[in-house]
């Protein structure tokens, strides 16, 4: 038996937020013992959750073992991107996996247990806090999976978070006629340059090059649009900004929020395609060939040469969740927030 214990961050209402001490669970001999080093917030997701606009009846996440028992509810622990170090193994667990460095979707606590099949090996060129950022860079792969971007498009994102910025470099390396991105935060804006993105603060802004509609040539309208701001009432620009037989791939989560859309101009005798994409699941067309741990292979391959640390806007201590949340709540200008457990 155990006797260390562990600091978990708790919701307990809207707005608020309590960091808990309790005993770690004891092990079973098939499990293993992980000490955390950082875990990274979702600056979409947990922001809707610290602000109650979530469902509460709505499954945390099924496909998280972590997480699979829980609704949204309150109290909740809510997060899934934990780095530590494998303290201790079951004696059913081969020992090799004592000292590692491992991920795990997890929400932010400084030990938890697991098996070690829910534990993914960090590669030993990858940083800790880049790893904790390994959900983002995954959903930003998703986006481009299911976009499918094709050579000489013209693709447009909308919204540069940490996940928009991933997405933006993502597709900087693909054969684009243009890529464009909406951001009205100027420090963005300016990061979206950097990545390969030629940024813009409103979808007003966009002067895209030629692109086709059912009436035929309009310069004001893309093949390919991502809407990943979080924001409903941007679904609307982003249809509208799609061309004819466009596609628009809409990553954001609204929770409870929504806003009315405009389908009865454009969108009526466009042919475009909204895409549902969110990465707990595999496209259905791709899952002849493609798997998850396929897909988590690419990531692991990817966060060398993406460095998602470099997003990383503040590290706080996990006793200043609470402080952590409400600034992520009310500054626009904060990107991505990282907890560190030691």
């Amino acid at each position: 038996m155990t006797s260390a214990s562990r600091r978990r961050v708790q919701f307990t209402g809207p707005g608020e937020v309590e960091v808990v001490t309790e005993p770690v669970p004891d092990p079973a001999p098939d499990e293993v013992v992980v000490q955390t080093e950082c875990s990274a917030v979702s600056p979409g997701t947990e922001r809707l959750v610290y602000e109650g606009h979530v469902p509460e009846t709505l499954a945390a996440d099924t496909t998280i073992k972590a997480l699979e028992d829980d609704d949204f509810s309150y109290p909740i622990s809510y997060g899934y991107a934990c780095v530590g170090t494998v303290e201790t193994a079951g004696s059913n667990v081969d020992a090799e996996w004592e000292g590692r460095t491992v991920f795990s979707f997890q929400p932010h606590v400084s030990r938890f247990v697991t098996s070690p099949s829910a534990l993914v090996r960090v590669p030993p060129a990858v940083s800790a806090v880049d790893a904790a950022l390994i959900p983002s860079v995954e959903t930003a792969v998703n986006f481009v999976m299911d976009g499918r971007p094709m050579v000489g498009e013209q693709v447009v994102v909308l919204g540069q978070g940490v996940v928009g910025l991933l997405t933006t470099q993502l597709l900087s390396r693909h054969p684009l006629r243009g890529l464009w991105t909406v951001e009205p935060s100027p420090h963005r804006r300016a990061v979206s340059e950097s990545l390969g993105g030629t940024a813009v603060a409103s979808s007003s802004d966009l002067e895209l090059g030629t692109g086709h509609d059912a009436s035929g040539p309009d310069a004001s309208r893309a093949d390919l649009v991502f809407e990943l701001t979080g924001k409903p009432s941007v679904l609307n620009d982003a249809v509208q900004r799609t061309a004819f037989s466009g596609r628009v791939v809409v990553g954001s989560w609204y929770g409870t929020k929504s806003a009315p859309i405009d389908l009865g101009r454009h969108f009526h005798r466009s042919r475009m395609e909204i895409i549902s994409s969110q990465v707990s699941t595999i496209d259905p067309s791709l899952r002849g060939r493609w798997t998850k741990d396929r897909r988590m292979s690419v990531v692991l391959d990817l966060l060398p040469t993406l460095t998602p640390s470099d997003l990383v806007s503040q590290t706080f201590s996990l006793d200043d969740a609470p402080a952590a949340y409400e600034q992520l709540s009310t500054d626009p200008s904060m990107l991505q927030p990282v907890f560190q457990h030691n």
